[in-house]
């Protein structure tokens, strides 16, 4: 899973090396940290898409329910003190920068301050693990904005997608097995586990990658992974399924189902009296897990009666900071012409640095993308 951390005996020459990189950029959906931020931020994430602002405000109560702040800005930040501490401990010496697409601080502002840094090329690990339109391409329309925006800004090269790394893998089957222990006794030996991601519109799933079809697979590729993990350390292969959270389009637009209130409503009527949800979509527990599944799935498991417990997310879990390194390390090597090891688990095998012309089209109209082979 990467290097050993430097032991401050290492020469110059044993040392990690991230040439041609001289930063890391760690970009991110951002949040509103205050109530008079929610509908703004609102408002940014929906831009262009006409939704009239009484339907932002209504939306904007799930963070009202939290007091106005939604937990990823925060969370962002621990991951990036966890970041520079592995960097630093693994004898590496980069400058850690942080940019968000939908709130403070943007995107922009980050490179600016890159920029005027002197930073010539900088590896970008975005926090969102899987290919689709939302989740991949639209990062990379982010960067190739900031790039005709910023006057002078760094060459920007986003890491590729980490779904399979082990170090996004591995905590989750730790928690698994951790909620699974946290159920009463008399309902583990039954649970079921439930696989919740974000859904999307069906034709962005049937966009997403190389060849169509990306975001459900990668999403299945993981669960089986899991699965496998977790039944050699406890003896059993639990009955499992992916479902859907957060959907949040048209009523006409077809999107990825089922979503997790209505599975676990059609659970129990088949008499499922215990769950898991293990929140494989998610990188940190922000809104879509303390809201859709933290609030409303466990209140509707509660309501039916079944006993229910969620899995935790990568976070700042060790072994998922290290992955940053890992990536960078090894996007560094193949920039200077070597062939890295690239680490995965599951049947899918690595993503490329480069994403492939037509990859993950945006549903609405083309747009230039940094990032890939037609950038």
């Amino acid at each position: 899973m990467g290097p050993p951390p430097y032991d401050g005996c290492m020469t110059a020459a044993d040392q990690p090396q991230v040439a041609p990189y001289d930063a890391l950029l760690l970009l991110s959906f951002g949040g509103p940290e205050k109530p008079e931020d929610v509908v703004p931020f609102l408002e940014n994430v929906t831009r262009g898409r006409g939704i009239p602002r009484e339907r932002l405000e209504e939306v904007g109560q799930h963070y009202f329910g939290f007091g106005g702040r939604s937990p990823i800005n925060d969370q962002n930040r621990a991951l990036l003190a966890a970041i520079r501490e592995d960097l630093a401990a693994a004898g590496i010496d980069l400058p850690v920068y942080w940019g968000n697409r939908n709130w403070d601080p943007y995107l922009a502002d980050a490179v600016s301050e890159m920029r005027a840094d002197g930073i010539e090329r900088a590896a970008v690990f975005t926090t969102s693990a899987y290919s689709s339109y939302s989740s991949c391409r639209q990062y990379r329309e982010n960067l190739a904005d900031v790039g005709a925006e910023v006057d002078g800004a760094p060459r920007l090269e986003r890491l590729r997608q980490y779904y399979n790394h082990p170090g996004f893998v591995e905590p989750f089957v730790d928690e698994t097995v951790r909620a699974l222990g946290s159920l009463p006794e008399t309902a583990r030996d039954d649970a079921h586990l439930l696989f919740v991601t974000h859904s999307i519109p069906l034709a962005m799933n049937d966009g997403s990658g190389a060849r169509g079809g990306a975001y459900v697979a990668q999403h299945l590729d993981v669960m089986a992974e899991v699965v496998e993990q977790v039944a050699a350390r406890i003896g059993r292969t639990p009955q499992h399924e992916l479902v859907y959270c957060s959907r949040s389009g048209a009523p006409h637009i077809p999107w990825l189902e089922p979503d997790v209130n209505d599975r676990l409503e059609e659970m129990a009527a088949e008499g499922v009296t215990s769950v898991v949800m293990v929140p494989i979509g998610f990188v940190s527990d922000h809104m879509e897990v303390v809201y859709d599944l933290d609030t409303e799935a466990m209140a509707t498991a509660e309501g039916l009666g079944m006993a229910a417990a969620r899995a935790g997310t990568p976070g700042t879990d060790p072994r998922f900071v290290a992955l940053v390194r890992d990536l960078l390390l090894e996007r560094a090597a193949a920039e200077r012409g070597e062939v890295p090891v690239r680490t995965t688990v599951g049947s899918l095998g690595p993503g490329p640095d480069l994403c492939a012309v037509g990859c993950c089209p945006n549903p609405r109209a083309p747009r230039p993308a940094a990032c890939g082979v037609d950038s």
